[in-house]
């Protein structure tokens, strides 16, 4: 998405997380990118560590800056609390610290938890405007002040594939799972399920995990508690075009959100559905708000209610049992995808966020 911004006013600077060998600083024709590589280990400190970092990065600009694009209040906090700027603040939220860190870091305190809600309601305040990417997560905005008006909705998209070649090793019949380790993403779930098909011969599940092995630890243990390890195989941080292919040749994709506070409360925007979805594989989801926003229940997949084991493995049984009413569920969710959900329309809702901010008057006034 950062390609739109940089399209709409040619050319920009690109503040991120750094690691992995990546340099600090490199330069891609009209755009620069520079990386934050400082280790700190506490993740407030980092947090505020980069705050300052973005800060720095950003003064040598305030002359010429015209928009400035952020998503979190730490990368915000330097860039709206200017009462003399010139330029304009777009502020995307995908989640809220104040509510994924209550799920991600158990221990953190309710004192620092208002505290992050507190600059999150601070920064949205004083930006020019809130970009989300699901109906749900703007409703959690508008219960915290946010004016309606102020809200533009931007969906997540996806790329409608060609054929892919099948992944080496794949097995002749399999489930996958894309996604994060994370407790809200529902793997245990998952897992549970799948327990419930021992009785399908040949039947694996793939998880296509997007976090290094180490973070996978606790979930493979419950899997050989389970008794379903050794039809489990383990794909981690594979790049995108091979999760294509595992996604494009399942049986069923499975996305198995669990119906916590951040789920229900905040939102999400399942990226998993939405290619899985455009891969024209069926799915089966919990049947979720933000989930609905995407697909309609036995009209582009199957909605299962949130962190039933049972119900989700009878519904992935029916798939099984019943592959043309399958294939005609994935046809007609790519359909849906294809007709309005890719990252061309996306990129399309984000440039007339710019375009509306940005309008002046004969006078070369903010409108």
């Amino acid at each position: 998405m950062a390609d739109e911004l940089f399209a709409a006013f040619g050319g920009g600077l690109l503040g991120v997380l750094g690691g992995g060998g990546l340099p600090g600083y490199q330069r891609e024709g009209d755009r620069e990118i520079v990386r934050f590589g400082e280790q700190v280990p506490n993740l407030i400190d980092r947090a505020e560590a980069f705050s300052a970092w973005a800060a720095d990065r950003l003064r040598p600009h305030l002359a010429t800056l015209e928009v400035c694009h952020v998503r979190d209040p730490w990368s915000a906090l330097p860039v709206v609390a200017r009462d003399d700027r010139r330029y304009r603040v777009v502020y995307e939220v995908n989640g809220l610290p104040s509510i994924e860190m209550a799920h991600t870091w158990p221990w953190a305190s309710p004192a620092a938890l208002a505290k992050i809600a507190e600059l999150e309601r601070y920064c949205l305040a004083r930006s020019d405007a809130v970009v989300v990417p699901s109906r749900v997560i703007a409703g959690a905005l508008e219960r915290r002040g946010v004016p309606a008006g102020k809200i533009a909705l931007v969906p997540n998209g996806a790329p409608v594939p060609g054929p892919a070649p099948r992944p080496a090793g794949a097995p002749d019949r399999y489930l996958v799972y894309v996604g994060a380790m994370q407790p809200w993403q529902g793997v245990d779930v998952l897992l549970r399920a799948f327990a419930r098909l021992a009785d399908l011969p040949g039947l694996r599940l793939v998880v296509c995990a997007s976090v290094p092995e180490r973070r996978a630890k606790p979930v493979r243990r419950l899997a050989e508690r389970l008794g379903v390890a050794d039809r489990v195989d383990w794909r981690f941080t594979l790049p995108h075009h091979e999760v294509a292919a595992w996604l494009a040749h399942a049986q069923v994709s499975v996305a198995p959100l669990t119906g916590c506070a951040r789920n229900l409360d905040q939102g999400c925007a399942p990226l998993k559905v939405i290619e899985s979805m455009a891969a024209g594989v069926p799915v089966v989801a919990s049947d979720l708000p933000a989930v609905r926003e995407l697909l309609d229940d036995r009209v582009h997949g199957r909605l299962v209610p949130a962190d039933r084991p049972a119900e989700l493995a009878r519904a992935i049984r029916i798939l099984l049992e019943y592959p043309d009413e399958a294939r005609a569920l994935a046809a007609r969710a790519r359909d849906r995808i294809a007709a309005g959900l890719t990252w061309g329309h996306s990129r399309a809702a984000l440039a007339e966020v710019y375009r509306t901010i940005t309008r002046r008057d004969d006078e070369g006034r903010w409108c």
